[in-house]
Formats: structure tokens, C-alpha cells, sequence
């Protein structure tokens, strides 16, 4: 999940109006207070280290405490990553492939679950205020990870909740992604979080182990 999310983000300070202390961390957590589940839309855009803006993609995203996570890639291509709380499940019809892992602690430290438990956030990243620009004022996250994934992500935050949200990987390649239509604690299907490779495709890594066992009474 956060090596196709984590990539990275161009925050541009030269000329912030800088927000009162603490106005992204106080808009985080009136956004987060109570949350147990999370659903919208998002748009992405991927630049290189130079800039360079790549082609653009949007799609839904969905949250639900405390492990469980769908980013779906609708346009221009499509692609699904599930987290179901045990494994995290990558899709990709193109190549009529599934990538499975096991769901590790390194998930913790995706700056998207804070949002579903906010208790850690200050567990598992460096939180420092970065100011406000054009009304949004942002937040950036640094893993305390051994081997993080991104040198950081940047959440921001506008007067209704997330808006916006970028990550610098290590190769310096940037992320940028702006959400809207949120959907706050609505009640989510359980095939929400639930993946079943499609028939014939191939399946690479932790497959889960099917039990031959009898079941017992």
C-alpha cells in the first residue's frame, strides 16, 4: 500500500502565509475525532525529480478501523490495492496479476491511518506544522520507521477536513493527491475490504494457506 501511495511531495514555502501554531494538527483532529470509517474520491499526479509532471489518475478510496484499506484507480487505467487486515492485495488487470504480502506493522506508519487512529500518529511519525497556504494549512509526517518508505508526507488540511495530501519518496519522485466527495462513519460493505483473485490470474507472494482440515463441531 504505501510503496504505490508513498511517493512524494513539492511543498513550496517561498511564499506561505504562515497559520496560527498548531492550526493543521487542531484541523487533523476535529477531522479525525470519532472516525471509524472513510470513504471519497481522489485525483493523483506523479512528478520526477525534476518537476516533471507524469499522467494523471483518479479513483475512490475507502478506510475502515483499524486495518482495512481500499484504493481503487479508476482512470486513466485501473488498479486496486486492498488491505484486508491481514494481507495487502495489489491488482493490476493489465498484466492480469495479483501481488499479495502479509499486512505488517509497516502499515501503521501510512500517513492515511492516522485518520481512522489518530493515537498513532505521534507512535509513529515526527508531526510538525508547516504554515498555510492558499486556506490550507499543512502538516507534515515523518516516519520513525527503521526503513521508511517516504522521507515524508504532507497532509492539508482546509476549514471541512483533508484536502490534500504529498509524499517524497527516496528517489526524490513526488506525489501529489487532492480528495473530495469524504463520507464520514457511512457504513461500508464488507466486500469493501475483501479481495478474491479474479479466476486464471496469476498470483504472486503470501497467498494465504487454505486449511485441509476438518472442521470440528
Amino acid at each position: 500500500m504505501i510503496r504505490r501511495l508513498a511517493l512524494a511531495a513539492c511543498f513550496l514555502v517561498a511564499s506561505v502565509a504562515h497559520a496560527a501554531p498548531g492550526a493543521a494538527r487542531e484541523r487533523l483532529n476535529a477531522f479525525a475525532k470519532g472516525m471509524h470509517s472513510l470513504s471519497g474520491n481522489f485525483s493523483q499526479v506523479l512528478l520526477d525529480v525534476n518537476g516533471k509532471k507524469g499522467k494523471s489518475s483518479s479513483g475512490t478510496m475507502a478506510l475502515q478501523a483499524p486495518r482495512q484499506f481500499r484504493w481503487e484507480t479508476t482512470a486513466p487505467y485501473k488498479q486496486t490495492i486492498v488491505a484486508d487486515g491481514s494481507r495487502v492485495w495489489l491488482y493490476d488487470p493489465d498484466l492480469d496479476q495479483v501481488t499479495v504480502k502479509v499486512q505488517s506493522s509497516e502499515e501503521a506508519h501510512s500517513p492515511l491511518t492516522v485518520l481512522t487512529d489518530i493515537g498513532q500518529i505521534d507512535k509513529n511519525f515526527k508531526v510538525t506544522e508547516q504554515g498555510e497556504k492558499d486556506g490550507v494549512a499543512w502538516l507534515r509526517l515523518t516516519s520513525t520507521a527503521k526503513d521508511p518508505q517516504f522521507d515524508y508526507a504532507d497532509l492539508g488540511f482546509d476549514a471541512a477536513g483533508l484536502k490534500k495530501m504529498s509524499f517524497k519518496d527516496p528517489l526524490g519522485n513526488t506525489t501529489q493527491i487532492e480528495f473530495s466527495n469524504w463520507q464520514r462513519n457511512v457504513e461500508l460493505p464488507a466486500a469493501t475490504f475483501n479481495f478474491t483473485p479474479p479466476k486464471g490470474t496469476d498470483v504472486v507472494g503470501d497467498a494465504p494457506v487454505i486449511s485441509t482440515q476438518p472442521i470440528k463441531d
